[in-house]
């Protein structure tokens, strides 16, 4: 699909389950980018990268910390896909009230990105939009995307209006209209706030919750539902 909008967007995800209630998100993300707000998306899963941990150069000299990272890890592709964005979505499922620990690895290796402000005189995160998915079985959503938008706007990225959407329960995900609703709000805002900062658009409205657009999403839903199923059910 054409980037009719001219908005990058970068969705991390963080779950090793390929089957589970993450990739679901995942994919519905990346129809979502496509198909309704018709943006350029690269999705990533930080499972499926090697991330070693932050040595804390910063700590020892905050001129140490800047690209190319001492660490010759995958992170060097990574940061380029966070650099080239316009906007980042985090799609996580909750890990005792946080992250999984491969996603706190990437984040604390984004200080390098931050840290220009001190090596180049300004932060190479500075003015992303961001935005926050959280998916469990039980409580801890909101203490994980509180996390996530403290951490995300100290590096000087942009919080739109209805920048989160959260799944606390056993039931799947689509099941719950509501979530369905805001995670395509979510990308909507992210969108609509890039434009925003790109172009001065003007903003009439952020979300969307009416009739015609809620259907669509659920049929959106449905149909990556169906796939990833039928998926699962050959491979299985």
């Amino acid at each position: 699909m054409e980037n009719q909008n001219n908005v990058k967007i970068l969705l991390i995800s963080a779950s090793p389950r390929k089957y589970g209630a993450v990739n679901f998100v995942r994919e519905f993300v990346v129809k979502l980018c496509k198909d309704i707000e018709k943006v350029d998306v690269i999705a990533i899963d930080v499972y499926d990268f090697n991330i070693m941990p932050c040595i804390g150069c910063v700590s020892d000299d905050v001129k140490l910390c800047k690209l190319p990272c001492v660490i010759d890890d995958d992170m060097k592709k990574l940061y380029e896909y966070v650099i080239n964005s316009d906007a980042i979505i985090f799609a996580t499922p909750i890990y005792w009230y946080n992250i999984p620990g491969p996603l706190k690895n990437f984040i604390d290796r984004l200080t390098i990105l931050e840290n220009a402000i001190f090596t180049e005189g300004r932060s190479k995160m500075e003015g992303k939009v961001a935005g926050f998915i959280a998916v469990g079985n039980d409580a801890g959503a909101i203490a994980v995307i509180q996390n996530l938008m403290a951490v995300m706007n100290s590096f000087g990225a942009i919080i739109p209006p209805w920048a989160l959407a959260y799944h606390e329960s056993e039931d799947e995900p689509i099941n719950n209209e509501k979530f369905l609703l805001d995670i395509a709000n979510v990308v909507r805002c992210a969108t609509l706030m890039v434009k925003l900062v790109k172009e001065g658009k003007e903003v009439k409205y952020w979300y969307r919750a009416d009739e015609e657009y809620t259907a669509l999403i659920t049929s959106i839903a449905r149909e990556v539902y169906k796939k990833l199923e039928d998926s699962l059910y050959l491979n299985s």
